[in-house]
């Protein structure tokens, strides 16, 4: 038998570029704010949202981020919220540990979807596989053609001398 709160919860599906379809809470989707602004203004027909710029092995990976990060949860005592604060560190670290071209195609559809905690996560992770690298370390990391000539990179230099100071 069911609670009341789990018949109140409004479900939508999320339907992705490849046409897998991912049900989700409202109250959980609302956090893109793409998609509450769709709500909002009552765009969304059946409750199915076509979310053609995302992959669905992707937005799997988001629904997980957004069912980990805002899903229901009960309130408790101080040591479980820094339990379950802890359990979330956890969990991004975990979640951001995957292929480049994934993380790259995240942060894409935390953008294109507006979930700032999520597109914040993924672009940290960027950043920390980048400080502290040269140009040429980070064009082998991420497997960057390098088209300049030395000419063209010379004449770049002196165009922009300031940000070589």
């Amino acid at each position: 038998m069911s609670t009341s709160s789990e018949q109140k919860k409004k479900m939508i599906v999320l339907k992705s570029s490849d046409g897998q379809r991912f049900e989700i809470e409202e109250s959980v989707a609302v956090q893109s704010q793409l998609i509450k602004g769709m709500i909002e203004e009552d765009c969304v027909g059946h409750r199915e949202i076509s979310l053609k710029r995302v992959k669905s092995d992707i937005l799997a990976k988001v629904v997980d981020y957004l069912n980990r990060h805002y899903g229901s949860c009960g309130s408790g005592s101080e040591s479980s919220e820094e339990a379950a604060a802890e359990d979330l560190n956890s969990f991004d670290s975990e979640f951001v540990k995957v292929d480049h071209p994934v993380l790259f195609d995240l942060i894409l559809a935390a953008n294109f979807l507006e979930i700032k905690s999520l597109l914040d996560l993924a672009s940290e992770t960027v950043a920390e596989m980048i400080k502290g690298k040269t140009p040429q370390q980070i064009r082998e990391l991420f497997n960057i053609k390098y088209e300049f000539t030395p000419e063209e990179e010379e004449e770049v230099r002196r165009e922009n001398a300031w940000a070589f100071e």
